[in-house]
Formats: structure tokens, C-alpha cells, sequence
């Protein structure tokens, strides 16, 4: 048996979630929202394409340059919207019509790979995006989250991040908190299912 790295959990979570769910809707709609370098903005495009639709944020100009160029080698660009916009604040441009139909939203937080360390994401502005995200996302829909605490700030957003998925209520959500027990500063993954 081999154990998943967190991001491969991550993604595992979401395709599964995300093949049942193209059978049943008809526009599969998907938030990143942390894009940093792509990867994940890639990913979900592959997911939901040709019928679907990725809006993905950050604040950081590099980090949308290097995903409109990932988007764009793969010929995926036409089905993301790329915001430089910080997470919280993802409803000031999503059309109101998702309301409610988001299918996954994918965070991966800490500082963008390759660039400026000190520029992290934040406890505050990340509490903000989940408690609004948890109204967009449909009936079924998930929510990952990877936590890095191997910086300064990082334990103190995952420490933020676990007590308020852990008061979320049981009975409209479901919560998992995956984590490598015997590593120092290994990232864990929390997943919220809306039921």
C-alpha cells in the first residue's frame, strides 16, 4: 500500500466527486482558490472540461501569468476565469446564478512556490472565503483544504482553518482532517462534504 501525498488526496477527493457530478449537472462549476503556479487550476479544468467551468484567485500577479500559461499550453484556457482577487472576496464576481451549485472548491494555502515567502495567505481572509463558500457550494459538493504549517504563519491559519471546520454542523456537513502523524511540518488535508 502507498499513502498519498496530501495534494494526491486532494485531487482523488475531487475527481470522484467531480465524475458523479458531471453526470448529473449540466454545467459543472469549480472555484480554485489559491492558483499559485497552476497546477491545481490545470487540474480542475481537465475535470470539468469540455461542459464545465473553473473561476480561480489570487492576489499575486505571477501567479496568474503562470496559469494563463498552463491553461493555455493545454488548450484549457476557455473554460477559467483567472481573477487577481484575494479568495474572500470571490462573490463580488462570481455570477449569482452559482449560488448554490459550486461543486468543489480547492485551497492551497501558505505562499506561492518559487516566490516571495512572506506573501502568505491569511487566517482571517481564508475564514471569510470558507464561511461564504459553504452558502455557494451545492447539495454533495466538497471543499479541500491543504494546510502547510512549515512557515511562519502556517500553523497559526491550519490552527484557525481546524477549529472552524470543526464547528461547522454535523448535520449539514461532514468533515475529515487527513494528516501524516511521524513527519515534522508535514502538510494535512481537511475535506468538508456539504450534505
Amino acid at each position: 500500500m502507498h499513502i498519498p501525498s496530501t495534494l494526491s488526496s486532494a485531487r482523488k477527493f475531487l475527481s470522484s466527486h467531480l465524475t458523479k457530478a458531471s453526470s448529473t449537472v449540466e454545467t459543472c462549476v469549480v472555484i480554485d482558490a489559491t492558483i499559485g503556479n497552476g497546477h491545481d487550476t490545470l487540474f480542475l479544468a481537465e475535470q470539468v472540461q469540455p461542459n464545465g467551468k473553473v473561476y480561480g484567485f489570487d492576489i499575486q500577479n505571477d501567479a496568474i501569468t503562470a496559469t494563463r500559461s498552463r491553461l493555455q499550453a493545454a488548450n484549457l484556457l476557455p473554460i477559467v476565469e483567472l481573477y487577481r482577487l484575494s479568495h474572500d472576496r470571490f462573490d463580488e464576481v462570481l455570477p449569482k446564478v452559482h449560488l448554490g451549485h459550486i461543486q468543489a472548491v480547492m485551497f492551497n494555502l501558505g505562499y506561492l512556490p518559487h516566490g516571495d515567502p512572506s506573501i502568505i495567505t491569511q487566517p482571517s481572509t481564508t475564514i471569510a472565503a470558507l464561511s461564504k463558500m459553504t452558502h455557494w457550494l451545492a447539495s454533495g459538493g466538497i471543499i479541500t483544504l491543504a494546510l502547510y504549517t512549515g512557515h511562519p504563519g502556517g500553523q497559526e491559519e491550519a490552527a484557525s482553518v481546524i477549529k472552524w471546520a470543526t464547528s461547522l454542523p454535523a448535520k449539514s456537513f461532514q468533515v475529515m482532517w487527513q494528516q501524516i502523524l511521524n513527519r515534522n511540518h508535514a502538510p494535512s488535508l481537511v475535506v468538508i462534504e456539504k450534505k
